[in-house]
């Protein structure tokens, strides 16, 4: 393990169970993320190494998901001279996988249209705030050039990646899976989700 994987897992404090990812899949995996931010000296060196891996792609703005996400693409932007924005999630979707909504606050919308963005998130699991991030991107005419995170779980942020035709930049990658609720093994076993 490198010594940013270790740094960067090091932060994260994991608990293992049944739990609903935004996403609508079930995963055994479930990741506290806000105490990562509460010592700004020990994610500086994280926050350096993403800005210099997303460097090469000449983003003139960097986007992040609210709440984590936002926090750290603000860091990120701020060592890289870039400007910054976000998007907040608007819905969580009623039922169905990739349902939640996230969307630009029409200022920032407007300062991005025509602009070089990457987007970053702190940890990437089933991509369902990324991929929502994308399309509000899109929408307001914005020019994706990179995925960053600190961490992706499994090969689901590989391949969102991929279907946007964005490199993917990430500090380290850890194993995981994620299942659709009618696949669950959990729900199979007679196991009852546990809140996150």
């Amino acid at each position: 393990m490198t010594t940013h994987s270790a740094a960067v897992l090091d932060l994260m404090s994991a608990r293992t169970g049944h739990f609903r990812l935004e996403s609508g899949h079930h995963g055994e995996l479930w990741l506290e993320l806000d105490g990562m931010f509460f010592s700004p000296a020990a994610l500086d060196p994280l926050v350096a190494e993403l800005a210099a891996r997303l460097r090469p792609y000449g983003a003139e703005v960097v986007c992040g998901p609210l709440v984590g996400g936002a926090l750290l693409a603000q860091l990120v932007a701020a060592r890289l001279g870039a400007g910054f924005c976000f998007t907040e999630r608007t819905s969580i979707g009623e039922a169905g996988l990739y349902a939640a909504t996230y969307r630009l606050p029409d200022a920032l919308a407007v300062r991005v249209a025509g602009r070089r963005v990457a987007i970053v998130d702190d940890v990437v699991n089933a991509g369902s705030a990324v991929r929502a991030t994308l399309t509000a991107l899109t929408e307001a005419g914005a020019q994706q050039v990179a995925l960053g995170a600190l961490l992706t779980l499994g090969s689901t942020p590989a391949a969102v990646a991929a279907g946007a035709g964005l490199p993917l930049e990430a500090l380290t990658t850890r194993a995981n899976e994620l299942w659709e609720p009618s696949v669950c093994p959990r729900c199979a076993a007679g196991e009852p989700l546990e809140r996150p």
